[in-house]
């Protein structure tokens, strides 16, 4: 016998009776709304059904007024750009940590301001492509993957074909995101464009310093 089923005397039973009643309200009405919810869950032409396994699927899916292939380009744009970005500012502090030569003071100070430039880019990046929905960089092995700046080992490199290398790669950077501008501006992204704009005046200003220290006397 069960403590449901026990019969109670004097004046408790009534009580004990009444509880019971209304636990077994309760759970009837939850387990009503439990039915109801699989029920739902289980139709297969379902609105809420299509719409409850979409946010499952899609737990970081921030909300936005972008289409969905606006998302889909300004992401894919701006995480090679991202990518870009962290490749250059790990070459640019390769280079400042194995700079050498009678101009090292000038030439380590240089890069060592331009890699805080481009460190500050990163985060701005990343964030801009939280807010329109899409998902960005997780690893050094995706950076890795994803990158078009290509890295330098070489055990030594002279100073002055340090400084060239990187006023190439500035200089590639700054049309990389002239072409992330376009793909904006075809989805009317202006925030992520304006940010862009920024990036391309700073990165046209580290290629002209790169240019000008490299500059030789005539």
């Amino acid at each position: 016998m069960t403590d449901n089923q026990i019969e109670l005397e004097g004046p408790a039973a009534p009580r004990a009776q009444q509880k019971n009643r209304n636990r077994k309200s309760v759970f009837d009405r939850a387990n009503g709304t439990s039915t109801s919810t699989n029920e739902t869950m289980n139709k297969p032409n379902s609105k809420k059904t299509s719409e409850l396994l979409r946010r499952r699927d899609a737990p970081l899916e921030t909300r936005t007024d972008l289409t969905a292939s606006a998302t889909k380009d300004i992401t894919a744009t701006m995480n090679a750009i991202l990518a870009d970005v962290f490749a250059l500012y790990v070459k640019t502090k390769n280079f400042h940590w194995h700079m050498s030569g009678p101009h090292f003071r000038d030439y380590h100070l240089l890069l060592d301001e331009q890699g805080d430039q481009l460190f500050a880019m990163t985060d701005p990046i990343a964030e801009r492509v939280r807010k329109i929905g899409g998902i960005t960089l997780h690893s050094i092995g995706e950076i890795a993957r994803t990158q078009r700046v290509l890295d330098n080992d070489a055990e030594y490199v002279e100073p002055l074909d340090m400084l060239a290398e990187l006023a190439d790669d500035n200089r590639t950077l700054a049309a990389r995101l002239r072409e992330a501008h376009n793909v904006c501006d075809e989805h009317l992204d202006v925030a992520t464009a304006s940010l862009i704009e920024v990036w391309i005046d700073e990165t046209e200003r580290r290629a002209w310093f790169l240019f000008e220290a490299t500059r030789r006397v005539n």
